[in-house]
């Protein structure tokens, strides 16, 4: 019988990343078991689980966590939520190994009721550092839960080894996302021009914040300074909805009114994988703090304004223009994104996130690892 491989989607945050992996566990011959969860099944942002049926890919359990209400004492109650969620999906089909990618709190309640299941669980995107986010202590908290490590960069798999993890347990694959993104077809121009029903002038800025969550108090400040420096930018503007952090209906509400009152903007619940990556080849500049900026935009050289504390610590290629949350820094930030001597500076830039050719390396960590004691008994390596 083959082995089952769970994997958790949470959203369209992480989904892009894993559709690679789902293809390569699929190609192993592996019985995939995929739990979509969160906001996934959420209408207030794009209910993007139509989209993993229209890719054909069979839904082994849905797993509601409610996500309606974003106050700090809300994001902990559907922490908790998840968790007795994930254990009842887990008791109904059951995982030999469970596939977990980065620093949600959706993904955290998976682990958590993964653990007295005693289901191995296996890490990616570990030992990265976000610091202005309380997903940095997430990220962490899912490697000293998790069993195996597939990370996308060698410092960050040093990282996890100074956590204390066995080294046998730690693989540097790279990052999966990545893997879509090689010599794939995308939508031309003239197609994207037509889903968005704007007509993509130059400059097109894709626009793509979330919540700082260590900074929460201050989203609507933050989201008021990007709009005002978003407002008097020429061009068309392509904005996203936020991740469903502490604060977001706060940047959701400042978005809205922007694309209510400037010409040449569109505030999108869910792109879609296709048309979201053919942005980031047609797009002029990314301006955020989204990680699609830092792991994502290099492969096609694009410059990204990436504002403020959410990805401080992350290794990033030359593209990434850092700025503040200030409106100024903003536009200064944009104007020398759209610079064309800088986006000419770029050319044959290294993405350090990978080769687009980490999901069969994981793939296999996941069908050649030995099941049982060793596996789920870990042991603390102690610095020499």
């Amino acid at each position: 019988m083959p082995r089952r491989v769970g994997v958790v989607t949470v959203g369209r945050s992480d989904y892009g990343h894993l559709r690679p992996l789902l293809e390569a566990i699929r190609a192993r011959g592996l019985d995939l078991l995929l739990y979509a969860a969160a906001s996934h099944l959420s209408p207030r942002f794009g209910e993007t689980v139509r989209e993993i049926e229209a890719d054909g890919w069979p839904i082994a359990e849905r797993v509601p966590v409610p996500l309606e209400v974003d106050t700090p004492e809300a994001i902990a109650r559907a922490t908790g939520a998840g968790v007795g969620a994930f254990a009842a999906a887990f008791a109904r089909s059951r995982p030999d190994l469970l596939v977990l990618l980065g620093d949600r709190f959706e993904m955290l309640s998976a682990a958590l009721a993964a653990l007295p299941a005693t289901i191995p669980l296996v890490h990616l995107h570990g030992g990265e550092v976000t610091e202005g986010a309380f997903d940095d202590q997430i990220r962490h908290a899912l490697t000293k839960l998790a069993h195996l490590h597939c990370a996308a960069t060698e410092r960050s798999a040093q990282r996890i080894r100074q956590m204390g993890e066995e080294p046998w347990r730690v693989h540097c694959c790279g990052a999966p996302g990545l893997d879509r993104l090689r010599g794939s077809a995308r939508l031309s121009r003239d197609e994207l021009a037509r889903r968005l029903a704007l007509p993509l002038r130059r400059p097109t800025l894709l626009v793509t914040f979330h919540p700082v969550t260590l900074e929460h108090e201050d989203t609507a400040w933050h989201v008021a300074e990007l709009v005002g420096a978003l407002a008097v930018t020429e061009g068309d503007l392509v904005l996203t909805y936020p991740n469903a952090d502490t604060a977001h209906g706060q940047i959701i509400a400042g978005l809205s009114r922007l694309a209510e009152t400037r010409p040449g903007t569109a505030l999108v619940r869910a792109l879609g994988d296709d048309v979201y990556c053919s942005l980031l080849r047609e797009a002029d500049a990314m301006v955020g703090n989204s990680s699609s900026g830092i792991i994502e935009a290099p492969t096609f050289e694009l410059p990204v304004v990436n504002l403020g504390s959410r990805q401080r610590g992350r290794e990033r290629a030359a593209n990434v223009v850092d700025v503040g949350q200030a409106r100024e820094e903003i536009r200064a930030g944009i104007a020398r994104a759209l610079d064309p001597g800088f986006r000419r500076a770029l050319a044959g830039l290294v993405n350090p996130y990978g080769d687009g050719a980490a999901a069969p390396r994981i793939a296999r960590v996941l069908e050649e690892v030995e099941l049982g004691r060793r596996l789920l008994e870990k042991r603390f390596v102690d610095a020499p």
